[in-house]
């Protein structure tokens, strides 16, 4: 499944980081493992159990959980999961480090290495925007930030999530109408850190920028866009967010 801030696992899982910002571990414990009681496909189980793993008493249980976490990762065997193994098998590492056991410690290091690699993904790629462009058309880096309005941006940022471009063109300034299109990149590319291990492990949005520019090779005309509500409530997410942009 791909990743929705919509799906109620992920806004459980959101509810449960509320909680820990708010100084209740209790609470947040309960949607975590609400979450992985409500969990139905791999994505989920894999989600949940990471969170749960936050929240035991001892390295012994935390390592039971992200195990779980990282068998189930990989058992739902897509890029968005890819991308967080190699802070799953950090924290594994870290775990067996805890516990004395060098060798399973040195094992799960050098996966967390061999899975951090540059990103694998093949795409399609998406761009979301309120420019009209055209086919051929290159986008290139240099522009001004949808969210710091004086920041002039050193890469162009794509996804390999339509949903995610379209909430992208909905979120971005003007009153034009919202476009999303297909791209191809034209160089190398990287995770977007400023999504990258943030609130999830890894890249679970399949957000990527480039210093190379994009290429329009297509339009898509349908997506699953969300409500004026849930637009409002992001634009209010983005106005109080104070972190600094990683340009």
């Amino acid at each position: 499944m791909e990743f929705s801030p919509f799906n109620n696992i992920v806004k459980r899982c959101l509810q449960g980081m509320e909680m820990e910002a708010k100084g209740n571990p209790e609470e947040a414990n309960q949607l975590f493992r609400q979450g992985w009681e409500e969990a139905t496909n791999e994505f989920e189980k894999f989600l949940a159990a990471y969170y749960v793993a936050r929240h035991q008493p001892t390295v012994a249980d935390r390592l039971h959980w992200l195990t779980i976490a990282s068998e189930h990762a990989l058992k739902a065997d897509n890029e968005a999961t890819k991308s967080a193994l190699p802070t799953l098998y950090s924290q594994i590492s870290a775990c067996y480090d805890d516990l004395g056991d060098v060798e399973n410690a040195k094992k799960n290091h050098e996966l967390s290495t061999l899975y951090g690699a540059a990103p694998s993904d093949k795409g399609p790629f998406y761009h979301g925007t309120k420019a009209d462009l055209q086919l051929g058309d290159l986008l290139i880096a240099g522009g001004l930030s949808n969210y710091q309005s004086e920041l002039v941006m050193n890469h162009i940022y794509f996804t390999a999530l339509v949903s995610g471009a379209g909430l992208a063109a909905a979120l971005a300034k003007g009153d034009a109408p919202e476009r999303v299109y297909i791209v191809e990149p034209t160089g190398s590319f990287e995770h977007d850190p400023n999504l990258t291990d943030k609130k999830f492990p890894g890249n679970l949005t399949r957000s990527y920028r480039s210093q190379a520019p994009l290429k329009i090779v297509g339009e898509v005309t349908e997506w699953g866009k969300q409500t004026p509500q849930a637009i409002q409530t992001f634009r209010k997410k983005l106005d109080n967010n104070k972190g600094e942009i990683i340009n």
